[in-house]
C-alpha cells in the first residue's frame, strides 16, 4: 500500500469493526475491505478528496485495466465491478454517519453508470444498515421530521398509522403508543425505547410552542395534522441529502420510502434472532387463526423486554 498519511487505512478499520457490530459476515467484510484498500491505494486519495471524476476514472480502470481472470483479456467482470462499488457505497455510508464526509456519492453513481442485474429476481425494497440509520436521522435538521424517522424505524408503523396518533395515545411512562385501529393491524400497542423517547420529548416542546388546535402529535406548517404526503417528504427529502433516495428512480432498492423503515424494523430485529412471533406481534400482523392460542399467551412486559433488549441501538 501506498505511504500516506495513514488516517485512510484506520478508517477502513473502523468501517470493519462497526460493520461487524451491525452483523455483516466475515466473509463479505474481507471481499470489502479488500476492495476497499485496493480502491484508495490506486487512487492515491484521501477518503474526503474522492470525486465523482475519481470514480469514473476508476470505473475506467476496473473495465478496461485491470488484470481480470479471462487469459489475457483485461477489464474484470460486471459483478466485480459492483462488488467493489458496494463496498464503498457501505464505506461511505459509515463515514456520512461518522459526519466525515458530507455526503455519499455512491448511490446516484452506480445508478448512473453501473449495468443492473437482469436476472428477473424480485425487485426488493432498499435495506440500509444500522449506521445508516442513525447517520439519515443525525443528518436531518428538522426536529419534527428527526422524531417522524425515528418513531417510525424503532417502532415499524405504517405511516397512516402515525398520522393518526394523538399526543394523549403517547403513554410516556409505560414507553409505548396505542395506535388507532385499523383494518392491518392485530396488536395495537407499540413500544419505544429511550433514544426514541429523548427526540420525541423535543418535538413535543416544539410542538408545544406552536400551541395547535388539534390532537395530533405530528402537526405540519399551518398547525393542522401532518397528512400522508408530508410524512413522506419528511422521510424522502432528508434521505436524499444523504444519497439514500432517488426520487426519479422506478428500481425499489435506490428510494427510501417510509415503508423502508418498517422494512428495517423487521429486518434487523429478525437478525438480533428476536421470536418470530413477537416481531409479527410487534408489526402488528394479522393473526393466523391456528396460531392464535399463541399470541393470546404473549404478555405484555415480556413483549416489552424483548424488544428493548433486540431495537438496534443507534447511539444518537
Amino acid at each position: 500500500m501506498s505511504s500516506r498519511s495513514g488516517s485512510e487505512p484506520d478508517l477502513i478499520d473502523e468501517f470493519v469493526e462497526d460493520a461487524l457490530l451491525q452483523g455483516l459476515s466475515e466473509g463479505t467484510l474481507a471481499t470489502y475491505e479488500s476492495n476497499l484498500r485496493y480502491f484508495f491505494e490506486h487512487t492515491n486519495l484521501e477518503p474526503e478528496e474522492v470525486e465523482k471524476s475519481d470514480l469514473k476514472s476508476f470505473l475506467y480502470h476496473l473495465q478496461e485495466e485491470k488484470d481480470g481472470r479471462r487469459g489475457n483479456e483485461n477489464g474484470v467482470a460486471d459483478r466485480t465491478i459492483n462488488a467493489y462499488f458496494s463496498a464503498l457505497n457501505s464505506f461511505y455510508g459509515f463515514l456520512v454517519y461518522e459526519e466525515i464526509v458530507d455526503r455519499n456519492l455512491i448511490p446516484s453513481f452506480r445508478k448512473r453508470y453501473l449495468k443492473k442485474n437482469n436476472s428477473g429476481a424480485k425487485e426488493s425494497r432498499q435495506l440500509i444498515s444500522v449506521s445508516e440509520m442513525a447517520g439519515l436521522i443525525i443528518s436531518t435538521l428538522n426536529t419534527r421530521n428527526k422524531a417522524i424517522i425515528l418513531l417510525l424505524a424503532k417502532t415499524g408503523i405504517r405511516r397512516k398509522e402515525l398520522i393518526l396518533i394523538d399526543v394523549s395515545d403517547v403513554k410516556w411512562e409505560d414507553q409505548l403508543i396505542e395506535l388507532k385501529p385499523r383494518p392491518k393491524r392485530s396488536n395495537r400497542i407499540v413500544f419505544f425505547d429511550d433514544e426514541c423517547a429523548r427526540y420525541l420529548k423535543k418535538w413535543m416542546k416544539v410542538r408545544e410552542r406552536e400551541d395547535p388546535e388539534t390532537d395530533a402529535l405530528f402537526i405540519n406548517q399551518e398547525g393542522d395534522r401532518l397528512l400522508k404526503n408530508g410524512v413522506y417528504n419528511a422521510v424522502t427529502n432528508n434521505a436524499e441529502r444523504v444519497g439514500l433516495h432517488d426520487p426519479d428512480s422506478d428500481n425499489l432498492e435506490e428510494r427510501f420510502t417510509p415503508h423502508c423503515c418498517r422494512h428495517w424494523f423487521t429486518t434487523h430485529l429478525r437478525r438480533s434472532d428476536m421470536k418470530r412471533e413477537y416481531i409479527k406481534e410487534l408489526r402488528g400482523d394479522k393473526r393466523e387463526q391456528d396460531s392464535m392460542d399463541v399470541y393470546n399467551h404473549i404478555d405484555r412486559e415480556e413483549l416489552k423486554e424483548a424488544y428493548l433488549a433486540h431495537i438496534p441501538k443507534l447511539n444518537i
